[in-house]
């Protein structure tokens, strides 16, 4: 990849001289990533992400066995963006049972699963340590399988129906099991945007101060962005620009993870993101993120073949085998709901990359080379 070519060659003066700071490892301020969202170089664009990506991350690219449980849809919050999550009376509505749950961990397990994922809706009848009983049952019953549970969003939920500080609630699932948060919840950090899609749920100083917190604790987080929906180009950037700030400050976010928005269902409405517009998202958060050591083409809402073409684009993960995937597969995408290892190493080599197994950590487990 001839990149200080591509650089020299680029016509527009402010492309080069965003290529410029990128050679140089200079940090991009939010004007040069606006910037590059409304160009339409989206191949220049892509290879300085790539360019990035690989003096971090090599040829790798990293997936996961592992399984996502959703124990139940109903939730309190109702966001207009979220297709999800309904009414305890809704004939959709349902409720896992601590035994269905155990079951379907065991089989990943069985399979090698390193992982389980727990997120779902929020039902007013649970309380807080409902939350911590199913982490500890899970983390009991299989100890070497690692607990990535409960966003932000579930954490300031239990904080304000039991009155107990944030610190209180994470130390107590750590203690029961969890091990690392995933990102869910952030939606985009814009009170004018939240007010509309999700105005009675964590706000964005609430969803950092958890993560902040988690990170003073030692338990590693995942950040999310949910893009193409009513926010601005300039309002993505506020929201990679918060997180970036975090980083600095504490260095606890293990990934960023775009999450393009599906409309399908919702009452928010809308349109699919594009593309162009999914590609353009992952790379210039690979090139705005520099304190970020992965980015990740979560295939479920991206797609197969996007996802593919992402790993060139700046991204370096594409999750993992997942199982039963609800949430996004309610609002309308047509990802399977699950991939075996064997599909997930023929699609990173199909993007010319070596596939390599990871732990939640993104500790290599295995090489495909």
């Amino acid at each position: 990849m001839n990149i200080v070519g591509l650089v020299e060659k680029v016509q527009d003066k402010n492309l080069r001289r965003i290529g410029e700071k990128v050679l140089k490892g200079e940090r991009l301020s939010p004007e040069d990533a606006i910037y590059l969202f409304y160009s339409s170089e989206l191949a220049y664009i892509g290879a300085l992400s790539e360019y990035i990506n690989r003096k971090k991350n090599g040829m790798f690219a990293y997936f996961i066995v592992n399984r996502q449980i959703n124990p139940t849809n109903v939730c309190i919050y109702q966001c207009s963006f979220c297709a999800f999550g309904v009414t305890k009376s809704d004939p959709r509505a349902y409720e896992m049972s601590l035994e269905d749950i155990l079951k379907k961990v065991g089989e990943t397990y069985a399979q090698g699963g390193r992982e389980v994922h727990i997120v779902g809706g929020i039902p007013h009848h649970w309380k807080a340590e409902d939350y911590v009983r199913l982490v500890r049952e899970v983390k009991r019953a299989f100890p070497e399988i690692t607990v990535k549970a409960w966003t932000a969003i579930e954490i300031h939920h239990m904080s304000k129906i039991s009155g107990r500080s944030y610190e209180d609630i994470l130390k107590e699932l750590k203690d029961a099991g969890v091990e690392v948060l995933p990102g869910g919840g952030a939606e985009i950090f814009s009170e004018r945007v939240r007010s509309i899609i999700a105005p009675y749920k964590a706000n964005a100083q609430e969803y950092l101060e958890v993560h902040r917190t988690a990170h003073k604790l030692g338990i590693p987080t995942n950040a999310t962005m949910l893009y193409g929906h009513v926010e601005t180009y300039e309002e993505r950037v506020e929201h990679m620009l918060k997180l970036r700030e975090l980083q600095d400050e504490t260095g606890g976010f293990q990934v960023f993870i775009p999450l393009a928005y599906w409309p399908e269902g919702t009452k928010l409405g809308g349109k699919r993101t594009s593309s162009v517009d999914d590609l353009k998202t992952i790379a210039i958060s690979r090139l705005f993120l520099d304190n970020f050591e992965h980015i990740k083409a979560y295939w479920v809402t991206l797609g197969e073949k996007v996802a593919q073409i992402a790993l060139n684009f700046g991204a370096d993960d594409i999750d993992g085998t997942i199982e039963e995937e609800k949430i996004v597969h309610s609002a309308g995408t047509k990802s399977a709901y699950g991939h075996s290892r064997e599909r997930l190493i023929k699609l990173i080599k199909d993007a010319q990359k070596i596939p390599v197994e990871r732990d939640t950590f993104y500790r290599p487990v295995s090489i495909h080379s």
